[in-house]
């Protein structure tokens, strides 16, 4: 086929580019497919394993559920499986709480706080970790190990500011210490506000400590 003299500069011009560049864009090319290939799959997998996740939890939350001589055993193994292989999915998080609770109503305060421990020291579980801390507070308050509980409630997110005083001042009068004690429960009631259903008990509280 013949070309006239200003297709054939076009033509040249082209394949000169091509000669220069081709190169450059194929790798381009390649690496953005790759990518794409890379991402889906990645996805896929992520995908693969939260529903890994999601088994063992559920396995988790039937052991609490449904109890039997064996329960706390299948609770410990489905929360230790999620804590060291799923630690970052919301699974683990949630799993720690429900395994707390479960033992700790089987009267494994032991099994209860590793549990709590765990999540509270888990600062990529944000939505969870303040209320592992709070209750992990609690449970260290009923074994009178005061200056640990303490130190959970210490720096409280915004959003739990209020529950951790009141629990605070749960902690420092059972220390005896009252004037601080009135302090966190005075905290909390501001916090909290007449219309939460916190207020009333809060206020009982403080009314019993200072007729006291």
């Amino acid at each position: 086929m013949a070309y006239d003299l200003e297709e054939q500069e076009k033509l040249d011009a082209l394949k000169a580019w091509w000669a220069r560049y081709g190169m450059l864009v194929t790798i381009v090319v390649a690496i953005a497919a790759v990518g794409a290939a890379s991402w889906s799959g990645w996805r896929a997998y992520q995908n693969y394993r939260a529903n890994q996740a999601m088994g063992y939890f559920e396995a988790l939350e039937d052991a609490a559920r449904l109890g039997g001589a064996d329960s706390a055993a299948r609770i410990k193994a489905a929360a230790q499986t999620l804590r060291n292989d799923y630690p970052s999915t919301g699974y683990a998080g949630r799993g720690a709480l429900i395994a707390a609770q479960a033992l700790g109503d089987q009267k494994d305060i032991d099994g209860a706080r590793q549990q709590l421990e765990w999540l509270a020291g888990q600062s990529k579980q944000p939505a969870l970790q303040p209320v592992a801390r709070l209750r992990l507070a609690g449970l260290l308050l009923d074994q009178k190990q005061y200056d640990q509980a303490l130190k959970q409630l210490e720096n409280p997110p915004a959003a739990f500011a209020a529950l951790y005083a009141d629990r605070r001042g749960d902690v420092l009068a059972a220390q005896g210490k009252r004037d601080e004690a009135r302090d966190a429960w005075k905290t909390a009631l501001q916090a909290l506000g007449a219309a939460h259903p916190l207020t009333q008990i809060v206020q009982l509280k403080l009314d019993a400590l200072s007729g006291a």
